[in-house]
């Protein structure tokens, strides 16, 4: 039995497309990933978020994806980073990978199936660049290879602009290298201050940003795959000239449909480290936990600008406490409850909107309807359902209640202490010893089955 239609948002046809696999149900999807020189922040776990929860859906849904999220591991900001550590850029590179995984490891939603690095791709590269010297699309100038951006006629149709009044952001002295200030940069001659370099058939230098994506993503995926991913601001000139790239050597573009998420925003300004107005990851999920991390990253649509706050984040973890506290309430229970409509129809509303360009927001929606109707009335089986569509969204956890609220053996001393201090009707004791448990971050919920510990959000 074939999965069901999946229908997503395609910024080159500028039009919501239907999911075609190539091959089967295979679904190959490629989100480009960091540039390792820095602590990431929130904005950039947001690709992250969405994509490897859509990998979840599909496979949730019978589909075989395979997420790619690469690597850029080297680059004229991993220079002057490393520079300015006192670091060896190879060192310091690496040394933000580990930190990258480890980060974006404690949100819980499990890894990427590849994350390639741009330095473990270097012979795929030169040998992509030597086709498209060969085919006239590339030029060799001084050590740098450039692609000729008038060569190929479909240039500027991914983000819509006129190619003559397109900027392609290259370091300063390079105009004097091109033929057409348009052209950009597949290879970059080795430079006296940079301490990483390879041998290729123009002489010593690494290769340029776009033509990383291009190598990387036809390695493990082929071409014309089904998904390419990122940040709306890669649509150019990053995906463009991997656009170009990729089909003038191969004849076909690399990807079908390409999904970009749109930008996390503070004070109308898109969170980003040279601006200075980041929130670092590790930092929100010491803070407010991965599952608070999670549902704000997935809050509003995926294609749409997303508002950061602090106030927003705390909204989302008093959101997430109400499913929590549904979920202390309403233990799931044995064996098969009996079919009720509202628990299918919550199911159907749930799968239909992420089906329709991955509606994150609305799907949550349906989540919070349903706990609304379920403390309303009982409705047997809410609990097993809302888990099962919490999971989709890498937010099961949030049914983890029991776990979460095991107090620790001190914090229960504590517990027993109150009870004996209010049974002594010696209330100021007790009193005290609810703002001693607070500080330790535990809420007293006094239940009509006696009193509970409950982990503060």
């Amino acid at each position: 039995m074939a999965p069901p239609t999946i229908r997503l948002y395609d910024t080159l046809s500028g039009a919501i497309q239907t999911l075609q696999p190539r091959q089967g149900v295979r679904v190959g999807i490629y989100a480009c990933g960091p540039t390792t020189y820095a602590p990431i922040h929130i904005g950039n776990a947001r690709p992250y978020v969405v994509f490897i929860l859509l990998r979840r859906y599909l496979a949730a849904l019978g589909y075989e994806p395979t997420l790619v999220v690469n690597l850029t591991d080297i680059n004229d900001k991993i220079y002057a980073a490393a520079s300015a550590a006192g670091t060896e850029s190879g060192a310091h590179a690496e040394a933000m990978i580990a930190l990258y995984r480890a980060e974006t490891g404690a949100l819980g939603l499990g890894r990427p199936d590849h994350e390639p690095k741009a330095t473990e791709a270097i012979a795929a590269i030169i040998a992509l660049i030597e086709e498209l010297i060969g085919s006239g699309h590339a030029y060799a100038s001084q050590g740098d290879v450039y692609f000729a951006v008038r060569s190929f006629a479909d240039y500027g149709k991914l983000s819509n602009r006129d190619p003559a009044e397109m900027d392609q952001g290259e370091e300063r002295g390079s105009d004097e290298k091109k033929r057409d200030p348009l052209d950009f940069a597949l290879w970059k001659a080795h430079k006296p201050d940079e301490d990483t370099w390879w041998a290729s058939p123009w002489g010593r230098g690494r290769p340029g940003w776009h033509i990383e994506c291009s190598a990387m993503a036809e390695g493990l995926l082929g071409t014309d795959f089904e998904i390419h991913a990122g940040g709306i601001d890669l649509a150019f000139p990053h995906h463009e000239n991997e656009i170009a790239q990729t089909a003038a050597a191969r004849g076909v573009g690399p990807a079908r449909i390409w999904m970009h998420n749109g930008m996390i925003e503070t004070v109308d300004e898109k969170m980003s480290k040279s601006i200075g107005n980041v929130f670092a990851l590790g930092e929100a999920i010491e803070r407010y936990g991965a599952e608070t991390v999670v549902a704000f990253l997935i809050s509003g649509h995926y294609r749409g600008p997303l508002a950061f706050s602090v106030a927003a984040l705390e909204s989302i973890a008093a959101a997430n406490e109400r499913i929590r506290d549904f979920f202390r309430t309403h233990p799931e229970q044995d064996g098969a409850a009996r079919a009720d409509p509202r628990l299918e129809r919550a199911r159907v509303d749930f799968e239909a909107a992420l089906a329709e360009d991955f509606n994150t927001p609305k799907a949550l929606a349906v989540i919070y309807e349903l706990i609304a109707a379920a403390n309303r009335e009982p409705i047997a089986g809410a609990a097993a359902t809302l888990r099962g569509l919490l999971d989709l969204l890498g937010l099961a956890g949030l049914a983890d209640v029991d776990e979460r609220d095991a107090a620790d053996p001190a914090a229960a001393a504590l517990l027993a202490e109150r009870e004996s201090a209010r049974a002594g009707r010696n209330f100021a004791r007790a009193d005290a010893i609810r703002d001693e448990l607070a500080g330790l971050g535990w809420e007293v919920r006094d239940l009509a089955d006696g009193p509970r510990l409950v982990r503060r959000a």
